[in-house]
């Protein structure tokens, strides 16, 4: 029996959040997102033993990672999101773990190294959550941002180090995709694809996002240079691919339930 009354407890902003949701979209599952923007996203975690987004909620539980709601979710509906084939599933953990360790974390690094300001964040941590978090933003966001700064190891250079460290992971997608195949695992659809769309989201701003990109000439010169560059490589046409193939239609059937709070 499938649980049902799913809940998704989310950063609006957060590409793994952004995962999480996508695998739900995808596979047509009603849930209700509970959107947080930072530190309040740890006042809705702790209580299943986390202080991190996305978190699913069943009826029988919680799944605290991108990653494990989508392994649960394949739990649930078998094939629909990872291969079977024990070749498949070899290079399906070695992507997965290449996207989730390398290219989120420098995806986010990357962005932040450009758009840590109130101005900027402010569209991307507030939508959807509740009216007091908007309210108290301008009273939290000096603290918060100094430590996410920190946090993050935002520095003058940090925006080009991780901008070469996505490189590497495009270059891996290049790679794979050289030989036609239509997808990373071959030719069908998986749970892979949605990883490596989802986590590459920040530098190639695909517009069938949930939270619409900003018009490019209104982020930094080098940033625009960045997105302009990611967009143009085979990996990245890729990306823009699977949103555009695999996204849009999944949100707007699921639009009436994916409630904000």
């Amino acid at each position: 029996m499938i649980p049902r009354n799913f809940r998704l407890i989310t950063i609006p902003v957060s590409h793994y959040s952004e995962k999480a949701r996508w695998g739900l979209d995808y596979l047509q599952i009603p849930f209700k997102e509970l959107a947080h923007m930072p530190p309040f996203h740890r006042g809705a975690t702790k209580k299943y033993g986390g202080t991190t987004v996305p978190v699913l909620v069943t009826e029988t539980g919680a799944a605290t990672d991108s990653t494990d709601i989508l392994r649960y979710l394949d739990r649930l509906y078998p094939e629909q999101l990872y291969p079977i084939d024990p070749q498949l599933q070899l290079l399906s953990t070695e992507l997965e773990i290449l996207f989730n360790n390398t290219l989120g974390v420098h995806t986010r690094r990357w962005g932040y190294s450009y758009i840590a300001t109130s101005e900027l964040l402010y569209p991307r941590w507030t939508l959807g959550v509740p009216f007091w978090e908007k309210l108290l933003f301008p009273v939290i966001f000096p603290r918060v941002g100094a430590i996410l700064k920190q946090n993050f190891d935002i520095t003058a250079t940090s925006g080009a180090e991780s901008y070469r460290e996505i490189e590497i992971v495009f270059d891996r997608v290049d790679g794979l995709l050289a030989d036609g195949r239509k997808y990373l695992l071959g030719e069908r659809f998986s749970a892979i694809d949605i990883t490596f769309a989802a986590l590459a989201a920040p530098i190639l701003q695909p517009p069938e996002h949930h939270i619409s990109p900003a018009p490019l000439e209104s982020l930094p010169t080098q940033m625009q240079t960045d997105i302009r560059t990611a967009q143009g490589t085979s990996a990245g046409k890729f990306g823009l691919r699977m949103y555009r193939e695999h996204r849009s239609n999944s949100v707007e059937s699921n639009a009436i339930v994916n409630l904000s709070n």
